[in-house]
């Protein structure tokens, strides 16, 4: 289950691009990008992505949000946790 002490890494098999203005998520299968899976990332979605380390958590990356984003603490963490959720299948976690 994905909280706030989860500490997400990028998975190997999929890569990141930006491509003009557009943001994507890339998966691959036997080293061949899959064009028909590809995941569009907001701005904001980017930010996060590049945030994604394996040492920060989801906690560590909230605050990061709050500060950079202006928003209040409480929409902060449900954009992050709902974001993670949604693209959990790019990502590997571990806990603290």
């Amino acid at each position: 289950m994905i909280s706030l002490t989860s500490i997400p890494s990028h998975s190997p098999s999929v890569v990141f691009r930006r491509i003009s203005d557009e943001f994507l998520l890339i998966p691959l299968t036997d080293n061949i990008a899959d064009m028909d899976s590809l995941y569009r990332l907001t701005e904001t979605g980017a930010f996060i992505w590049e945030l994604v380390d394996g040492v920060l958590t989801i906690g560590d990356i909230t605050a990061k949000i709050e500060e950079e984003f202006e928003v209040e603490h409480k929409t902060a963490e449900k954009d992050v946790l709902d974001f993670f959720r949604e693209i959990q299948e790019f990502l590997h976690f571990r806990e603290l």
